[in-house]
């Protein structure tokens, strides 16, 4: 079951340039961890950043942070858990051939990951509100460079949130694959890898919130500030 061999019943499952589906399965897994290489540089641009930036103006990224909602924050932190517990039985299902389970479990991870953006919209639309989204309109009085802090606030989250958008669309051509049946014991390598993708973006979050949510609400301004 596990040695993803091409049997009668899914003939289609090795591509031409491949000689065997256990040639195809290493192929796909490694290029899935290369691209999730990339992913750690790219996002680590902004945590070496955001570390070097609060250090320099630790008071106005304790201020700042404070008008962050940490209740919807641990909400969201709460739903990403909860749909990497679901990609893990989607992947799961997929080794065992359960198409029913497959199906069930992508719509739920689906289900969950459209819940975390819309109380990111929430968050989103109240910074909104208050003119703390960087631009003319920013508005942060007497406070000096919390713009900075809201420039990677959005930054960072934005761009998580983009993964999240990208992770659910590559979902549906999947989720429409697996009603027909494609993903079988013997091939459900797609599914596979991507739930590496969806762990890593729910990884990323998992590092994001007490980042950006936590440290700075537990912290006073003044309190250790460095000029």
């Amino acid at each position: 079951m596990s040695t993803h061999s091409v049997t009668a019943g899914n003939p289609a499952a090795v591509l031409h340039h491949f000689d065997t589906a256990e040639q195809q399965r290493d192929a796909a897994t490694l290029g899935m961890w290369l691209f999730l290489i990339t992913e750690v540089m790219f996002f680590g641009g902004f945590f070496t950043a955001y570390i070097c930036y609060r250090h320099y103006y630790y008071d106005a990224f304790v201020a700042a942070s404070h008008t962050l909602n940490i209740p919807l924050g641990a909400f969201n932190t709460a739903v990403l858990i909860c749909s990497s517990l679901t990609m893990a039985m989607a992947v799961h299902s997929a080794q065992l051939g359960q198409r029913k389970k497959i199906v069930t479990y992508l719509l739920l991870t689906m289900l969950l990951g459209a819940t975390f953006l819309g109380v990111k919209t929430i968050e989103y639309a109240d910074k909104f509100e208050h003119h703390h989204v960087p631009g003319p309109n920013f508005s942060f009085p007497g406070v000096e460079n919390a713009q900075l802090f809201f420039s990677l606030y959005f930054g960072m989250t934005g761009l998580h949130a983009a993964h999240m958008v990208v992770g659910i669309g590559v979902m549906i051509p999947m989720l429409l694959a697996a009603m027909k049946g494609k993903y079988t014991s013997d091939y459900y390598t797609p599914v596979e890898n991507f739930g590496l993708y969806w762990h890593f973006v729910d990884i990323v979050w998992i590092f994001l919130f007490p980042l950006l949510y936590l440290l700075g609400g537990h912290l006073t301004p003044g309190g250790g500030a460095h000029h």
